[in-house]
């Protein structure tokens, strides 16, 4: 039974995810006032807090158009929120291009899951032409600022040679940063780059000690890769009885091998 290999380019689909907000606490009523006075700041909070239903009934309409307030007054979290409203159609009409054009004014604002997001939304072609290129450009911007999962993505498109050009070390190199924030999926590709000498130097300890991490968190594939390495004596002495614990934690999340693999230990 082979180890599960690196996680390809089509998880790329990861969800895009919301800016979220930051207040202390403030009264309802204050900020309502604020809000309703021209702050861009409360009218993103207010917006954050009907999206949400925190203190307020849910309601994606009013969310909306709170954030317009905000967007229109150049504020990039409320530019990246209503542009993603305006891709899940939630309190507007669906409109993957508007999402585009908002998320965009994010983008080039700097706000990194801004960059994130347009790099996604290039990758997938909505909203826009499908451009490996510039996704690969707008990943790379926000995984320069530290997002992990753009520093991952990187890494899937440098190890598949999309939007840019192949490089295997390069790939290792940003599954690294993102793994060192605690990326589980990232974590689970560098353990595959040390275990196949990948991009890196053959390092059975070292992909044992990544693929370890990935399966603490509860990556049922990780988990596998870690079972067989202790079933088969990789980087680690071998221990049947690790390597089945190992198996029962990926086979009670519904993984098929590892199921198989307990049962050939029993």
């Amino acid at each position: 039974m082979r180890l599960w290999s690196r996680l390809g380019f089509t998880v790329a689909a990861v969800l895009l995810v919301f800016a979220a907000a930051a207040w202390a606490g403030e009264d309802m009523a204050a900020l309502r006032a604020r809000a309703e006075q021209g702050d861009a700041q409360a009218q993103f909070n207010l917006g954050e807090m009907y999206r949400t239903g925190e203190g307020v009934a849910q309601d994606y309409k009013e969310a909306a158009a709170w954030y317009r307030k905000a967007a229109e007054q150049g504020d990039a979290q409320a530019q990246l929120n209503l542009g993603l409203m305006y891709y899940e159609g939630a309190g507007v009409v669906k409109d993957k291009q508007e999402a585009m054009a908002w998320v965009r004014k994010a983008a080039e604002q700097g706000d990194a899951q801004a960059q994130y997001s347009l790099g996604l939304m290039y990758s997938k072609g909505e909203g826009v032409a499908q451009d490996y290129k510039e996704a690969a450009a707008w990943y790379r911007k926000a995984a320069e600022q530290g997002h992990a999962q753009a520093q991952f993505i990187l890494g899937l498109m440098y190890d598949s040679g999309e939007g840019v050009a192949q490089d295997h070390k390069q790939a290792a190199a940003w599954w690294r940063r993102a793994a060192e924030q605690g990326f589980a999926m990232a974590q689970f590709n560098l353990g595959n780059s040390y275990y196949e000498g990948k991009g890196v130097a053959k390092d059975d300890k070292e992909a044992m000690a990544w693929f370890r991490k990935a399966a603490e968190q509860g990556f049922a594939k990780a988990q596998f890769n870690l079972g067989l390495m202790y079933l088969n004596g990789d980087g680690v002495a071998k221990d049947k009885k690790e390597a089945a614990a190992w198996f029962r934690k990926a086979a009670d999340q519904g993984h098929a091998d590892a199921r198989a693999a307990l049962q050939k230990l029993q």
